[in-house]
């Protein structure tokens, strides 16, 4: 998943350019791909917590394009009987609606990935499998060579490694680009970053090896982060955080530069 691609001197109009053309033709391409998908006839919800009859008879009728809540309620419930099929109804929608940034919070980023991950789209027929990867490989890239995206490349993360279940080729992605735009959104990062980490804690609730995530984030904050924050012109407090992240046990909150977090 996720080849490497470089980005240049960063946020080239051309670059920019091929990757929303290349975003745009993944979410055209889930919406060939899951044309005519319904959730199954039998799906039931809860009409007290869920929503209405009416509101699950339109999940049983194709391509009828869902109000914002019904869907919101729809990919934010954990309980369908056959998750699968319920996201392949909505993921052509969903997905133009994660990509527009109105799912703003860290929670519903988690939640989104959550709903990705539940309805195991890596074990889908490779047709639709490949769709769903593509378009979370597209929408990394496109993130990650806009200088303002939708939704920030920190945000974008928490949601496409739970979506997939794992950080390491999205971290490869971010590597292998070069330039101001991407070291700006990896500045962006450590600096949300950097107080769970320094606690041990993942940034977000993960759904799957929380602790295996931290390690592997924090490992590669220590590894590649450094040189890129400092030609970024990031705030020396920022790189001795980053620089503590890589110190453990007592050593790192007796340092003269710890920050001062409590826990």
């Amino acid at each position: 998943m996720c080849t490497k691609e470089r980005q240049g001197r960063g946020g080239e109009p051309g670059v920019v350019g091929s990757s929303r053309r290349r975003l745009d033709a993944a979410l055209d391409g889930l919406a060939v791909t899951f044309r005519g998908m319904t959730a199954h006839p039998d799906e039931t919800n809860c009409t007290c917590h869920w929503g209405s009859a009416e509101d699950l008879a339109r999940l049983k009728v194709a391509d009828v394009e869902l109000d914002p809540d019904l869907l919101r309620r729809t990919w934010q419930a954990t309980d369908w009987t056959d998750k699968a099929s319920v996201l392949r109804r909505i993921l052509p929608q969903f997905a133009s609606t994660l990509v527009s940034g109105i799912v703003t919070s860290l929670y519903d980023m988690e939640r989104a990935g959550l709903a990705f991950a539940l309805g195991n789209w890596q074990e889908w027929p490779a047709e639709q499998a490949a769709a769903v990867e593509e378009f979370l490989r597209a929408w990394w890239a496109y993130t990650l060579t806009e200088a303002d995206p939708p939704v920030p490349a920190h945000d974008l993360l928490v949601l496409i490694a739970e979506a997939s279940g794992t950080l390491s080729p999205w971290l490869d992605a971010w590597e292998a680009l070069s330039g101001p735009v991407a070291d700006g959104h990896l500045a962006a990062a450590a600096d949300r970053w950097e107080y769970d980490l320094l606690g041990d804690q993942l940034p977000w609730s993960a759904w799957e090896d929380e602790e295996g995530m931290r390690a592997e984030l924090t490992a590669w904050l220590v590894r590649h982060a450094p040189a890129r924050l400092r030609a970024h012109g990031a705030p020396e407090d920022l790189l001795h955080r980053i620089r503590l992240l890589g110190v453990t046990g007592p050593d790192r909150w007796e340092d003269p530069h710890w920050p001062g977090h409590r826990y």
